[in-house]
């Protein structure tokens, strides 16, 4: 079987599933499961891959999954201790004092949470603090949960352009320079991307506004006050509420957000921690603490579920195995070569601004290592070919696909923030794709007035 056929089977495999998510015809687990196995039994019986390469393909993609799936279940757990415990409670009425019945101002919040949140350059962490804290109050207020997830997931594309972070490390190490020096390109792009998130919070707010959101807007008149716990579920919350261990929960949960921003342990443990701690003081005895863990069980697991059919999606497409001395390209490096055939020669003198515009719906296809292990290495040749460096090239891949990379469901962390949010991707992904383009546009257009990115 020819590279070639391979990687169109890789495209035909991509658009079944963004297809079927779009339409709701089933669930992404089932989803990501199906498609790539269908894939891989293909490729088997057309001798690209045997069946051991298959095994090992699905184990290494459970290498890159397992820990976010990991993350997911033990955070869901300590949320909804602190939420059981009323902590949330204490926050979300500050919160709505200090912002009143601004809706713009809760958005600016949630974008300011989101920056501030991923300066660790973590995109897990990051959901898992603006979404439990903000959620509520989007609820409180009437606004849609998919709007914060927008504008989480700019702000958290606009701060993925730190030197530490995952996608400028990469494009650095391709490109053979320090990721400091990388960063120093892109500052001034930072800065304008981070002021127009913010300008993008506002929109969002007046948007919600014109919905009719807020405490007395036109929503709240029609549906009535919304509390954040279910009415079914009310009892059951004021007697697992814990009052006077406020101050205690509040310290052992700002313990665990700077032990994520202080990366020393795989981002699993601390929530694995604060888990057993919040457990043993707030909800002493086994029989209540195993309650409280079968209330959080069904999100868990459900998320968990999906996280580990992503497994097989990432292991068949992504991942690559060897034949002895020769390593086989994965699916994804054949769909890299079969752009770069296509690729018209007129656009090769215009390439940095060729990817700016096709990063984002490329980011979709792409998980972070292949776009920059495999197509940029690709693109930085076609490059060459039209005297094109490899800087602006690096540049357009970096700042036009980081805003994508919470939209994509080839990223962990998005499929996290989404569970988190009780959002479905595909309804993630209509509210923000459109957005999350513009906001690529914008941020390239700048590039090239100020003169980092060619025409």
């Amino acid at each position: 079987m020819s590279e070639m056929l391979v990687g169109i089977l890789g495209f035909i495999c991509i658009i079944a599933i963004v297809v079927t998510l779009f339409k709701s015809i089933t669930l992404p687990s089932i989803a990501f499961i199906l498609f790539p196995a269908i894939l891989g039994l293909v490729l088997v019986i057309g001798g690209y891959y045997t069946i051991g390469d298959l095994g090992s393909l699905i184990k290494a993609g459970f290498n890159s999954t397992g820990p976010t799936a990991a993350l997911f279940v033990f955070s869901v757990l300590y949320f909804g201790i602190m939420t059981d415990a009323g902590m949330f409670d204490v926050i979300i009425g500050k919160l709505m004092k200090l912002v009143g019945n601004s809706v713009i101002g809760v958005t600016v919040m949630t974008a300011v949470i989101a920056l501030i949140g991923h300066l660790d350059g973590g995109g897990a962490s990051t959901f898992c603090i603006v979404v439990p804290a903000m959620l509520p109050v989007y609820k409180k207020m009437h606004m849609r949960p998919t709007t914060l997830l927008r504008i989480a997931v700019l702000a958290m594309g606009v701060l993925n352009l730190m030197p530490w972070a995952g996608p400028t490390m990469r494009a650095a190490s391709v490109l053979g320079i320090e990721a400091g020096q990388l960063w120093n390109t892109l500052i001034p792009i930072q800065i304008f991307g981070i002021l127009l998130s913010l300008a993008h919070a506002v929109l969002a707010g007046w948007q919600e506004q014109q919905r009719g959101a807020g405490l007395n807007g036109k929503l709240a008149q029609e549906e009535g006050d919304v509390d954040v716990t279910d009415a079914a579920t009310a009892e059951t919350a004021n007697e697992l509420a814990r009052p006077n261990l406020f101050i205690f929960n509040i310290v052992l949960t700002i313990a665990v957000i700077a032990l994520l921003i202080w990366d020393q342990f795989p981002s699993y443990v601390p929530f694995m921690c604060g888990v057993v701690i919040a457990l043993l003081v707030n909800y002493p005895g086994a029989k209540m603490q195993k309650k409280i863990i079968n209330l959080h069980a069904g999100p868990a697991l459900t998320m968990c579920s999906t996280l580990m059919a992503a497994a097989v999606l990432m292991g068949i497409l992504v991942k690559t195995v060897s034949h002895g001395d020769t390593q086989v390209l994965s699916v994804v490096a054949c769909m890299s070569e079969i752009i770069k055939m296509i690729l018209p020669s007129f656009l090769g003198r215009h390439l940095p601004l060729v990817i700016g515009i096709l990063s984002v719906p490329l980011a979709l296809a792409f998980d972070t290592d292949s776009y920059f292990y495999g197509m940029l290495p690709v693109m930085i040749g076609i490059g060459e070919g039209f005297g094109v460096p490899a800087l602006p090239i690096a540049v357009a891949m970096v700042v036009c696909r980081n805003c994508a990379t919470f939209i994509s469901p080839m990223v962990p962390a998005t499929l996290l923030g989404v569970g988190l949010a009780d959002v479905d991707i595909k309804d993630h992904i209509k509210a923000s794709f459109g957005y999350v383009w513009v906001f690529s546009i914008l941020c390239m257009i700048f590039a090239i007035i100020i003169g980092v990115m060619p025409l």
